[in-house]
């Protein structure tokens, strides 16, 4: 066992989870949750992903050895910087957040003598919400990234809580902040936007024309869009950069469309299909 007891701020989908596999996998003695509704204290309480819950921070935190903050990224340096006056020397924050470079520089250097914060990121989820889709299995075989180097921890420190991750059955990798929020903008946050826009252009009463293909492209389009508004506005320089190489691709494809060149669209689609074919099933 990794630590006698945790608490995960934010029991939805990604707290919930975090709950159950620590719990499954041994790697916390007892989990205490905190949120601000009682009624996701009260889910995640009976799919067994806490052990007690409370909506006040301070008491939530007190007497953890670790606090996992899994709300939206707007709200966690806040979180962590609140939380962190009411928790012992030795203690460790980590997080769930999608975005990295906005929460680790509000939070840097102003933590208590002996408190300490990894940020992490793990990438899983799903287009649900709430604990009650939680799976303990939900961080296996994935990868959590954990921010080192500028803006970041240093090696020591991401020990203790990379192996807590790994006990949930992540693969940890390590990057620097602006590294990872450059790579998530293109690998999670552009096609979460393209999602959207997709689906937002559908007339709804042509959705009984749609198929597994449609279904696909728009499945993560039925994600929270409070939440993803937040990840946006955190990550918007470099969704921007993502949305200008997306729209560069897109314009390719009108040109090659436009003008009938069958071998240009087959050579554009092949590009496509060798990156998707490297990412296996």
């Amino acid at each position: 066992m990794l630590f006698e007891q945790i608490t995960i701020v934010g029991v939805g989908l990604i707290g919930g989870s975090v709950g159950l596999a620590a719990k499954a996998r041994g790697a916390a003695g007892r989990v205490v949750g905190v949120d601000r509704d009682p009624n996701s204290i009260a889910k995640a309480q009976s799919v067994g992903a806490i052990d007690s819950g409370t909506t006040d921070l301070a008491a939530g935190v007190a007497g953890s050895q670790l606090v996992v903050v899994c709300t939206p990224v707007d709200r966690v340096a806040e979180v962590i910087l609140a939380a962190a006056r009411h928790v012992r020397p030795g203690t460790y924050f980590t997080d769930g957040g999608s975005t990295k470079g906005n929460i680790v520089a509000a939070v840097q250097g102003k933590l208590p003598p002996g408190v300490e914060y990894v940020a992490a990121h793990p990438l899983a989820g799903s287009e649900k919400a709430g604990a009650e889709h939680g799976r303990a299995d939900l961080f296996a075989g994935r990868v959590t990234a954990l921010i080192v180097g500028k803006l970041g921890s240093d090696w020591g420190r991401t020990v203790t809580v990379g192996r807590f991750w790994e006990a949930l059955g992540s693969r940890v990798v390590l990057m620097n902040a602006d590294e990872h929020d450059r790579t998530v903008a293109f690998t999670s946050h552009l096609p979460h936007a393209v999602a959207g826009a997709v689906a937002g252009i559908t007339p709804k009463e042509w959705l009984h024309l749609s198929a597994g293909g449609f279904r696909d492209v728009t499945r993560v389009a039925a994600g929270d869009p409070d939440l993803w508004a937040a990840i946006f506005t955190a990550n918007r320089d470099a969704t921007l950069t993502a949305l200008t190489a997306f729209n560069s691709r897109m314009n390719e494809f009108r040109k090659l469309l436009e003008a009938g060149d069958r071998d240009g669209l087959k050579r554009w689609l092949n590009e496509g299909k060798q990156v998707r074919d490297a990412l296996g099933t």
